[in-house]
């Protein structure tokens, strides 16, 4: 009996993924369980496994080309007869299948071009054999859209160009969203880390030293601490009916930069976790991130994102809102500054903490006040160990 093998909808509301490799082809033998094929979606990367013994009568796209939830990926042979077998569904046409039959037929040498002058004397101005353009006019008619469009693709020795798909194009979807419907704006404080600094040295030497200790467990302890007294930050805005929708629980997503583009893991329920426990959970998610290994629990239902923008070098930046939520703050490059403190002149250790909001919801001062408990906390840090 034929078995196929559909794209599943995995939550979130994802419509579509990527096909990023196959592990089978045409002709193979699997066996239940075995990794099939890596789909890329919106939130993860996710290796599907075959449902049945069997062998495979065919694969669906190839790497890079994007499928839809409900279309068949792949079809099994699982070896049974049935009394009535089930239909075979035919698989998705891709669109490296279409360009190359538009290949085979529009690059014929003696094909007729239809074009009207101008177009024929713009070809001629870029270089182009109007045999080898595609037209998309009236009965094939080659117009002036499809000249410009063949010169982009054809480009040059000198130029590359890298398409936009996978975690990149996820990314890219996902951050025009946040700027078509945010109302963002932003606000910067910069705030002593000194005694963070001595506390974290401290602690390095003393406890945990299996525990890998950054600064970041200190600035998401505050950040917690401080959402407990502004909890419209901790929030959604339903755009249906218009309700700010304010979170119980604080899941601090943590903005990961790897080599497949920004993701963003999520520390679920962090005000139960202190600073040793909130340490070993983002290195544990970060090298998840890293590997490609998360799963989608893993990046659900985050309330407030932190990225770490100093951790690669800048020293002030404006983050983008990660919608739904309704703030962001980003963690600058901490550096020695030298500074008026306590009426002498000496070299601390400073940062500057960008947090952009949403204005639909918030206001400046309740971002400042927001900041201000951050910067309160960080500058007397025993209180977060004692939290």
């Amino acid at each position: 009996m034929v078995y196929n093998f559909k794209l599943v909808d995995i939550g979130e509301g994802i419509v579509e993924g990527e096909i990023s490799k196959w592990f089978v082809k045409k002709g193979d033998d699997v066996k239940e369980n075995q990794p099939l094929v890596e789909v890329i979606t919106e939130k993860v990367t996710v290796e599907l496994p075959s449902p049945v013994n069997g062998k495979i009568i065919e694969v669906g796209p190839d790497s890079g080309e994007i499928i839809k939830v409900g279309e068949t990926i792949v079809i099994i042979d699982d070896g049974s007869e049935t009394e009535t077998n089930q239909e075979i569904q035919k698989l998705p046409e891709t669109e490296s299948q279409i360009k190359n039959e538009l290949k085979k037929k529009d690059t014929n040498e003696n094909k007729k071009v239809i074009a009207i002058p101008a177009v024929k004397r713009l070809a001629k101005e870029l270089g182009i054999n109007l045999k080898k353009v595609i037209g998309t006019g009236e009965n094939g008619k080659i117009i002036e859209k499809d000249v410009k469009l063949f010169s982009k693709l054809q480009g040059s020795n000198n130029e590359e160009r890298i398409a936009i798909k996978g975690t990149r194009k996820s990314i890219a979807e996902r951050l025009s969203k946040s700027s078509h419907r945010v109302v963002q704006a932003w606000i910067m404080e910069e705030i002593d880390m000194n005694r963070v600094s001595e506390l974290r040295t401290k602690l390095k030497d003393h406890r945990n030293k299996e525990i890998k200790l950054t600064y970041m467990p200190f600035i998401i302890k505050a950040v917690i601490e401080s959402l407990k007294t502004n909890p419209k930050i901790n929030a959604s805005l339903d755009e249906e009916t218009n309700d700010i929708v304010i979170k119980r629980d604080f899941n601090i997503g943590i903005a990961t930069d790897t080599e497949q583009g920004l993701v963003v893991p999520v520390i679920r329920k962090a005000q139960e976790k202190n600073i040793f426990e909130l340490a070993k959970e983002i290195n544990e998610l970060v090298s998840l991130a890293k590997n490609n290994k998360l799963n989608i629990e893993n990046l659900q239902g985050g309330t407030f994102t932190v990225t770490n923008i100093g951790s690669i070098g800048g020293i002030s930046s404006i983050p983008i809102v990660n919608h739904p939520e309704v703030a962001i703050l980003a963690v600058n490059k901490i550096m020695k500054k030298v500074v008026l403190w306590e009426n002498e002149i000496v070299a601390r250790d400073r940062v500057y903490l960008s947090l952009s909001f949403d204005h639909r919801v918030l206001d400046g001062a309740d971002i400042a006040r927001f900041l201000n408990s951050i910067k309160n906390y960080l500058q007397d840090p025993d209180r977060l160990i004692q939290q």
